[in-house]
């Protein structure tokens, strides 16, 4: 145990593993807390109170309508962090799926599972989104589950390569020699190995989706108005950014923070989870010659 878990060591060692870490927790916590408490309610509309200033007890100031923006950031967490899980759930199963088909199957197979993933990959993710939106409309799910396949389809096409090269090492060779059935070799030596790849495509996904639901929200797609978001507070914010600039600066400070920490420590776990970068690391500082003064 103490070893499958050395990884974490690694990857807190790490400065952008340990400032991803740090995030993502932090996101975390401030969407589990505002389920319980915010310093106001978000969505209570206080005209007297519109636009103070960054002070007490509005610590980040108020909108055009008197709501406090800190509750509303707190607020919009949580629908960040529903979108981020979301999307990276559905990108890691379609992911999967297709590439163990387009790795583990028949020569046809194979070769359909690559058409279909050139031909999907061609499609960018916001369309996608905004076409299945102007049929279902706005809606979070919407944005989780096209930004789920538009990027579970660019784990398929980055996986299943590193899958076939694994498939044909020494030790998966020893492993379907000594009776273990396809299921079973992809379980315990192909996914595994596949594991820092997926992880970094995976961490960019979330982050993607992270900004695709801002986005969205933003052009009226995503979250409806009644929910609380970064992207559709930062809409309406920056109609008032000539009088009010420094509101918008929090929501749009928020998304930044967020993606910058999920593309950090997707790059993090990468290194932490790779032995090999490490030992290269490592050879590359002990060859590197010193600097005479």
């Amino acid at each position: 145990m103490i070893a499958r878990l050395s990884w974490l060591r690694r990857l807190w060692a790490l400065p952008t593993g340990r400032f991803g870490v740090i995030v993502v927790i932090a996101i975390g916590v401030i969407a589990v807390v505002s389920l319980l408490w915010t310093p106001f309610d978000p969505q209570r509309v206080n005209i007297p109170a519109r636009w103070s200033p960054p002070g007490w007890p509005h610590v980040l100031g108020t909108d055009a309508s008197g709501r406090d923006i800190l509750s509303l950031l707190m607020a919009g967490a949580r629908t960040t962090v529903l979108v981020a899980l979301g999307a990276g759930a559905v990108a890691t199963l379609l992911g999967i799926a297709l590439a163990c088909l387009g790795a583990l199957t028949r020569r046809w197979t194979r070769e359909i599972v690559a058409v279909l993933v050139d031909i999907l990959i061609a499609f960018p993710v916001l369309l996608i989104a905004m076409m299945i939106s102007a049929v279902w409309g706005g809606s979070l799910w919407v944005v989780v589950i096209s930004v789920g396949i538009g990027f579970g389809v660019n784990i398929a096409r980055v996986t299943r390569p590193e899958l076939r090269r694994i498939l044909h090492s020494d030790f998966v060779l020893a492993a379907r020699a000594s009776g273990l059935t396809p299921a079973q070799t992809a379980v315990r030596h192909l996914l595994p190995n596949v594991a820092p790849v997926f992880i970094v495509q995976l961490s960019w996904g979330m982050a993607v989706a992270v900004l695709a639901e801002a986005g969205l929200s933003y052009l009226g797609f995503g979250a409806p108005t009644t929910q609380p978001s970064w992207g559709l507070l930062l809409s309406e914010l920056q109609t008032y950014l000539t009088a009010h600039p420094l509101s918008v600066v929090w929501p749009g400070l928020a998304i930044t923070i967020t993606v910058l920490g999920l593309n950090m420590l997707g790059d993090g776990l990468r290194e932490a989870t790779d032995p090999t970068l490490s030992r290269r690391r490592s050879a590359a500082a002990s060859h590197t010659p010193a600097v005479v003064a």
